[in-house]
Parts: C-alpha cells; sequence; structure tokens
C-alpha cells in the first residue's frame, strides 16, 4: 500500500492525502487517511482495514455524510444503518476500506437538506422536495472516491452498495467493480416513504 503522499490521478482527479493515523475503534483497528478535494473545503476520509491490495481484491463502501442520522440518530432514513453494517461487514472480513465523502444531503448541504425536510413534513417526498428548492434530484459524484481508491492501490471491489449509480460512476472513473453487495436497508414507518421514493425515483435496488 503506497504509504508517500504522491498524488495518483483517476479521471483528472487527484487524490492526495494530508494526514493520516491509526486510529482504535470498537471493531478494531483502522488506518485513517484525510483527503482535501481540490477546489473544494471538503474534506473527505478514507478508513482503511488491512491491507486491501492485491488481484483478490476488497470490500469497500463509498458513504455520504449523513449528519442528522449518524450523529444525531435520526428515524427518517437509513444512513446510520449502512454504515454500521458496512463497517461490521469490513471488520469481519479482515481487509477493506470505507470512503466518506463530505456530500450531505445528496449534494445539497446540511441546511438545505433541513429545509427540504420542512417540504417533506408537508406532503413531498424526498426528490420532489429538493426540487422544489430548485436542486436537481441527486448532487453527489464519486470520482474523487475514485481517486482515492486508486491512491490506496485497491484493486477489483466488491462494492457494498444499493445505488446502481455508484456502480456505474466508479467504473466510469477506472475502477473495477467486481461485484455490488446488496446493503441491508431496515424498514420502519419513518423511512418507509424515503426508501420508496429511493427504490422508485432513482433505481436503489432495496428489497421493501
Amino acid at each position: 500500500m503506497p504509504k508517500s503522499a504522491t498524488a495518483r490521478r483517476v479521471a483528472g482527479k487527484e487524490a492526495v492525502p494530508y494526514a493520516e493515523t491509526l486510529l482504535p475503534t470498537r471493531r478494531g483497528e483502522f488506518r485513517l487517511l484525510v483527503f482535501q478535494e481540490p477546489g473544494k473545503a471538503l474534506e473527505h476520509v478514507a478508513l482503511v482495514r488491512g491491507d486491501p491490495t492485491g488481484p483478490e481484491g476488497a470490500l469497500v463502501r463509498v458513504h455520504s455524510e449523513c449528519l442528522t442520522g449518524e450523529v444525531f440518530g435520526s428515524l427518517r432514513c437509513d444512513c446510520r444503518d449502512q454504515l454500521d453494517w458496512a463497517l461490521d461487514r469490513i471488520a469481519r472480513e479482515g481487509k477493506g476500506v470505507l470512503v466518506y465523502l463530505r456530500q450531505e444531503g445528496r449534494g445539497i448541504g446540511l441546511g438545505n437538506k433541513i429545509r427540504a425536510y420542512a417540504l417533506q413534513a408537508q406532503g413531498l417526498d424526498t426528490f420532489d422536495a429538493n426540487r422544489r428548492l430548485g436542486f436537481p434530484d441527486d448532487l453527489r459524484h464519486y470520482d474523487y472516491a475514485a481517486a482515492i481508491l486508486r491512491y490506496l492501490g485497491v484493486g477489483p471491489i466488491d462494492l457494498l452498495t444499493n445505488n446502481p449509480r455508484k456502480v456505474e460512476e466508479l467504473g466510469q472513473h477506472g475502477i473495477e467493480v467486481r461485484s455490488r453487495v446488496a446493503v441491508p436497508s431496515p424498514v420502519t414507518p419513518h423511512n418507509h416513504g424515503y426508501l420508496q421514493a429511493k427504490k422508485r425515483r432513482s433505481g436503489h435496488l432495496i428489497d421493501l
């Protein structure tokens, strides 16, 4: 695995970590690297377990930030459940990578996400709420995640995701996605409409 901060290019993007440490967690020790995306005030994180390089490949989760779900325990989404499940799976496997992207609210930011929540309380689904605020359905991109994975030297990956767009975009940016591993999405009365909208309107492969 690369130890220097030599930049590696993927589709015009560079991934250069500027901070790194070993992080003890309740799931064991991870290598934590912080990347600052060029031209943006965004700090993305890679959590690396074991050595994910080599032709045998590794489990990878590319996960977008969700402050309300992951920190405050919001029941409106399944983000915290997916994050915990992915980290548990990587820890059990003994090797893998979680790329944590600072793309709150499908890329519209925390404040606009909360404004969208208020519109959802009036009956709009998550996509119509974003559109009412003047945003497209999803502003997230995965080109920089691909750059991070290339920097880490990760070979073919088994991607933990329900989002087919994520599989497609990583592939377009030079990452070999060998397989897609479905991530459980526990359904509750609070998130059922949200999950249903993701499945119906953006093609997420969710078993409801």
